[in-house]
């Protein structure tokens, strides 16, 4: 079934590419793209000839993605996040949907939301609560802010697997980013009790003791896995984790934690 949606998507990395694609298999045939690495060589011009190959249009910049786009769907870096935003507000029209579904503090998308809303704009905040690969534009995302009923009824419809929760931007990135906190501490952990286990010998003994007390977790196999996972993704969740430590540091919190977190995600990616 052909979607008469017009799309645009700034940001062509992992996640922009998975959804470009994934759209199109949905019968969306009017998506712009456009990131900040176009103009870059040789990675710019990869990067051009994936979305042309992808049967998208490479964008010359994000104010000609969006150019007569019903919704524009921010998937950048987190740190990067403000920023778009601050600048689409320059060149979104009014009624149009911003969908930001970055991995940003609460306070970073209540002000992105002003920005937006400023130039009468719909921002809508999207919090991605597992990973896209292998879920691609079925992965499931929660909705925040005034206009989330209606940007989830238009993306459902086209394959995505959104839940409005809130009239308010900032809860849905709480509740994100609070989980983050959780999930991303234990990856950290395990990984440096996997590999100081390994160092003297006591893999074994480790596990079992650990079986014993989690009887329903496999910590062996999930120590392959989760050390995996962030040695290919470890730079993206460190930054999320230094979203979630802002997060903190808002509500007059200690943040040492999480930054640690982050930290050790960067160095099991080979970043430090």
């Amino acid at each position: 079934m052909t979607s008469a949606v017009a799309l645009a998507l700034i940001g062509y990395g992992e996640v922009g590419q998975i959804f470009a694609q994934e759209f199109r298999a949905e019968g969306v045939n009017d998506i712009a793209v456009y990131d900040i690495v176009f103009d870059l060589a040789p990675t710019g011009r990869d990067r051009v000839k994936r979305a042309q190959e992808a049967q998208v249009r490479p964008a010359s910049s994000a104010a000609d993605a969006a150019r007569g786009a019903d919704i524009v769907i921010s998937a950048v870096t987190a740190d990067a996040a403000a920023t778009v935003a601050m600048q689409a507000a320059k060149y979104l029209k009014a009624g149009q949907i911003f969908f930001d579904i970055n991995s940003a503090s609460p306070a970073t998308k209540r002000a992105s939301a002003r920005h937006v809303e400023a130039a009468s704009a719909h921002f809508v905040e999207g919090a991605v609560m597992a990973p896209v690969p292998g879920r691609g534009i079925r992965v499931p995302i929660l909705a925040g802010g005034p206009h989330a009923e209606t940007a989830a009824q238009i993306l459902n419809a086209m394959g995505m697997n959104i839940r409005p929760v809130s009239r308010d931007p900032g809860r849905a990135s709480a509740m994100k980013l609070c989980r983050s906190i959780m999930i991303k501490g234990i990856e950290a952990l395990i990984i440096d009790c996997a590999v100081a286990a390994s160092d003297w010998g006591v893999e074994s003994e480790v596990f079992t003791s650990l079986a014993e007390t989690f009887p329903a977790t496999d910590f062996s196999l999930l120590a392959q896995t989760m050390a995996e996972r962030v040695r290919k993704h470890g730079i993206r969740r460190a930054a999320e984790m230094r979203e979630a430590a802002g997060m903190l540091e808002d509500l007059g919190l200690n943040s040492a934690l999480a930054r640690a977190v982050a930290d050790a995600h960067e160095r099991a990616a080979g970043a430090q």
